[in-house]
């Protein structure tokens, strides 16, 4: 039987059986298997992918909507990979055009890479931003910030959903009601009594991801990052926006190393949503 060509085979939902074969993708194109972010995605967005006749995908991606339910206002897509040996075939373009046309119309927003944000502005996305991702084990040190943070408990959810809807723009209740599962540590910043920012860090193979990471302000921030490094062992990493010089460069004092920098992509609006002056680092680069 002749093999079916890439334009005939179907794109159809991904589930968490599917979770083997999207991390064997990732490991074809050079990337870390990241079999716990991409659960996370699975159950918090919705993957779409094509299956290989020959075992296998052909490729994938996610898409994670925020708003309201049923009337998504921003979809963030992410993990787009195509296996190596159906690269340049017009196959990851495909996919791509399946998913803007299943958000139908919605504004949609991702981070590219260098190889990837040519495609994406064939198909209309314009760079917004850019956001520096930094790798290394953090070292204590300098005066202390003064901003108090601890462990974030249940009851603190609903004053963290609040603080992340203000601040990002659009409501992530599906996503942030899963932190606690899926990050090690979760914390937030208060000042009398108050909640001004809140960060986690989640692990990633041989690392911890700080994000997301919300404050008030940069002095925020730093005791945030700071008070996650202190409950690990591991390296940190994390994507700031590169807006945020203050933080950066104290990050690079601290043993953190630039590693690349994305672009930051949207389509149908001009802009992403929200505070961007109180918004520091994504949960991940795949869901924004």
């Amino acid at each position: 039987m002749p093999t079916p060509s890439l334009d005939a085979l179907p794109i159809r939902r991904l589930t968490l059986r599917d979770l083997p074969a999207c991390a064997d993708l990732s490991e074809d194109r050079g990337w870390p298997r990241e079999e716990h972010k991409w659960g996370f995605l699975l159950t918090a967005g919705r993957g779409f992918g094509i299956d290989d006749p020959r075992g296998g995908l052909v490729a994938a991606c996610v898409i994670t909507e925020y708003g309201s339910w049923g009337q998504p206002e921003l979809g963030a897509v992410g993990m787009v990979l195509v296996a190596e040996r159906h690269a340049r075939q017009g196959v990851g373009r495909r996919l791509m055009r399946h998913v803007m046309s299943t958000m139908a119309g919605t504004p949609l927003t991702l981070y590219a890479t260098e190889n990837g944000r040519p495609l994406y502005e064939e198909l209309g996305f314009k760079v917004t931003g850019r956001a520096e991702m930094l790798r290394g084990r953090f070292t204590p040190g300098g005066p202390e910030t003064g901003v108090k943070t601890r462990s974030a408990t249940a009851e603190d959810l609903p004053s963290v959903l609040r603080l992340d809807e203000e601040v990002f723009g659009a409501d992530r209740t599906p996503l942030v009601t899963r932190l606690p599962a899926f990050a090690d540590q979760l914390r937030v910043a208060e000042e009398g009594g108050r909640i001004i920012g809140y960060a986690g860090a989640w692990p990633n193979m041989h690392t911890h991801v700080v994000g997301p990471l919300i404050a008030r302000d940069t002095e925020t921030a730093q005791a945030l990052v700071a008070s996650l490094a202190a409950g690990t062992d591991r390296p940190l990493r994390t994507d700031i926006d590169v807006r945020h010089e203050e933080l950066l460069a104290w990050a690079k004092e601290r043993g953190l190393a630039s590693v690349t920098c994305n672009s930051v992509m949207t389509y149908g609006i001009a802009e992403l949503p929200g505070d961007w002056t109180r918004r520091f680092a994504p949960l991940t680069v795949a869901a924004g």
